[in-house]
């Protein structure tokens, strides 16, 4: 959310760049702007060429020109401060400035992202700009956020960053003799006698390609430096100008599940989350509101900004399908069911050149308003204007957390084995999918985050249990909490070396259970297990364990470890530990899920078709329910509370009857 007394109303707008077109067009899109009921712009998200065209020379002319523009028409300003893309001369004439890639093939000037997050040019003029932006325009009292640099993302494999990663090892680890320790170098005779021994992992040294290493904790070391350079390249702007204008929040465009960064470590230097939500026509529902909630949990529940979407196509898909009528209000809308205090789109006008040219715009080519899209974005907006600060800061509470970690995510990209088909990201949504199916709140969570507010907790392939964290799981289930993991989980500590005496190594007293071995099964294998009386299947990997005082659920029904378990429940304390030992199907998990929330009294807050999405969102204004008809065609839904849509002011009746069109959309005011 974007804390400030200059927002009263979800904001509505997005990325608008002038800068690429005659100022004699800027007022009639000024005009196409208020039509559409636009209340805020971000602006100069790639101006850095413009505005710094040599080392020492700055041009703040058009910049102060759209500035003033915007103002006069009463718009809001999320200012952005260019650094995603440095200038050509400065490549020309800094070229440790260009990044390396994961080849080594070191790049020349072009696309973005394309700078060296360890360059000290980059970082002095970086840095610069973004002190210069905060002091010429500290006194606008339109600015609602400072937008730094754009979509961080990458990795780069330069000197700058080898270097880098040395004194990044030298500060976490002091001495060589403890990064020999935590990499295990003794194996394959990697060990390193000095600091300026150990090079950039990449094609070059220890990797066959991107996802395969020879040595996982090398490997996973330079993704966390990497996340942390970065981050750094962030911090340093966001100090700049919060020294200058220290009561405008600071925030950066996330991108949803992207792996390269930790977010969840980003999220304490930054003063709100925002992020980028580009869904395919075909992306599963419940992968965007899995992405809206990891946003929403960065923050222990805050409400987010959705910085971008398109309000039409975009430009990058194997093909880029038109959003249906509807779809655009109805994703809106959904951003706002996860907890988004804003919908802003990229674009406000479509670019004639280059490679977005043909992405999605409020404002097309034909430059009027008589066309679907723009009509569909002013209804909209109308809506919006109405609603108001209604639903402003409005929080989710949920009693369910699944447990999303950055590092695990990693490690598991990078382990020799079990199976190819092992998938951190996949395995959670597994999980995931089952709490949205029926329609019960969960937080996304770190290992960081407390777990004494929740009633049952799920953490899907716990691959690496890092220092602590099992004494956090053990006190969480002493006092009465549900715990479920999964197979694969409780092998590794913090630098991927595994915990001997047993797995689920630390957690196993914890699951009363001793896992021997895991079978990983080809791709058209599986094995099966009954539950409640149905057969599911047991697929990917299948563990191969013992009970050391856990209660077997359920059994393996073939091959030479039929008989047994599958799975297994652990009295421990107050409370119980779950085990899946295998990969299984969405009927499974959602039948085991309903299940143990039901025995944690976790409730639905409403059943309906899957197609059909219910949330929960309070303040202090009220509780709001918020349906989302994700089908194409009507769906009626039957009340288990009275309310009034806020959106159309008709009034229900507790067990009435809620008529939702295809692609439909109400919000209960309770």
């Amino acid at each position: 959310m974007i804390e400030s007394d200059r927002v009263h109303k979800i904001l509505y707008g997005g990325d608008y760049n002038p800068e690429q077109w005659p100022e004699e067009t800027w007022e009639e899109d000024m005009r196409l702007l208020a039509l559409a009921h636009i209340d805020v712009v971000t602006l100069n998200v790639f101006s850095w060429a413009t505005l710094q065209p040599d080392d020492d020379v700055y041009d703040f002319e058009k910049l102060d020109k759209i500035m003033d523009l915007v103002k006069k028409h009463g718009l809001k300003v999320c200012l952005a401060t260019s650094t995603g893309a440095h200038p050509a001369w400065m490549a020309r004439k800094h070229p440790d400035i260009l990044r390396t890639e994961f080849s080594g093939m070191k790049r020349k000037f072009g696309c973005r992202h394309n700078s060296c997050p360890n360059s000290p040019t980059y970082q002095k003029y970086a840095v610069a700009l973004a002190s210069k932006l905060a002091e010429r325009y500290k006194d606008c009292d339109n600015i609602v956020a400072w937008h730094i640099s754009n979509e961080y993302g990458g990795v780069c494999y330069c000197e700058n960053c080898e270097r880098h990663f040395r004194d990044w090892l030298k500060d976490k680890y002091m001495t060589i003799d403890e990064v020999n320790r935590v990499w295990d170098t003794a194996f394959w005779g990697h060990t390193f006698y000095d600091f300026e021994d150990i090079v950039a992992p990449n094609v070059l040294s220890e990797h066959f390609d991107p996802s395969h290493t020879t040595f996982q904790g090398i490997s996973l070391d330079y993704r966390r430096c990497n996340s942390d350079s970065i981050l750094n390249c962030y911090r340093l702007e966001f100090d700049a100008i919060h020294t200058i204008t220290p009561d405008i929040p600071i925030t950066t465009n996330l991108m949803g599940a992207y792996q390269d960064l930790d977010y969840q470590k980003w999220a304490s230097y930054m003063d709100f989350i925002s992020w980028d939500n580009y869904p395919a026509n075909d992306s599963p529902i419940e992968e965007t509101a899995f992405k809206h909630d990891l946003m929403r949990g960065l923050k222990q529940g805050k409400p987010f900004a959705l910085m971008e979407q398109t309000p039409s196509v975009t430009n990058w898909l194997p093909y880029n399908s038109l959003k249906r009528p509807g779809v655009m209000r109805l994703w809106s809308y959904q951003a706002v069911a996860h907890g988004a205090d804003t919908i802003m789109f990229f674009q406000m006008k479509r670019s004639i050149g280059a490679c977005e040219k043909y992405h999605g715009a409020v404002i097309d080519h034909v430059g009027h308003e008589n066309t679907r899209v723009f009509r569909e974005v002013a209804e909209l907006g109308a809506e919006l204007t109405k609603i108001g600060d209604l639903t402003l800061g409005a929080r989710t509470e949920a009693k369910a957390a699944i447990v999303f970690d950055w590092d695990n995510w990693w490690a598991t990209d990078y382990s020799a084995g079990p199976s190819i088909y092992l998938n951190y990201f996949d395995e959670v949504m597994n999980y995931y999918k089952a709490f949205h199916n029926l329609n019960i709140p969960v937080d996304l969570i770190s290992v960081e985050d407390d777990l004494s507010g929740y009633a049952f907790v799920v953490a899907p392939l716990l691959y690496m249990v890092k220092s602590g964290y099992d004494e956090k799981v053990r006190q969480f289930v002493k006092n009465g909490g549900r715990f479920l993991t999964t197979f694969f989980s409780g092998y590794v500590d913090e630098h991927d070396l595994v915990t001997t005496g047993g797995y689920p190594g630390k957690l196993r007293d914890i699951l009363g259970i001793w896992v021997e071995e895991e079978d990983a099964l080809p791709k058209d294998v599986a094995n099966s297990f009954t539950y409640e009386g149905a057969s599911y299947p047991a697929t990917v990997i299948c563990d191969l364990l013992h009970t050391e005082g856990a209660e077997a659920l359920s059994f393996y029904e073939k091959d030479f470890y039929a008989g047994m378990p599958t799975l297994t429940c652990n009295l421990f304390g107050k409370g119980y530990a779950y085990y899946v030992a295998t990969r299984s199907n969405a009927e499974f998990y959602q039948t085991f899920i309903e299940e143990i929330c039901a025995e944690a009294s976790i409730e639905p807050i409403i059943k309906t078709p899957t197609c059909v999405e219910v949330t929960k969102r309070s303040n202090a204004n009220g509780t709001f329910l918020f349906f989302l008809n994700h089908d194409g065609k009507k769906h009626d839904i039957i009340l288990n509370h009275a309310g009034t849509d806020i959106l159309t002011d008709v009034s229900y009746e507790k067990g009435g009857t809620l008529p939702l069109s295809a692609k439909g959309v109400a919000i209960l005011r309770i």
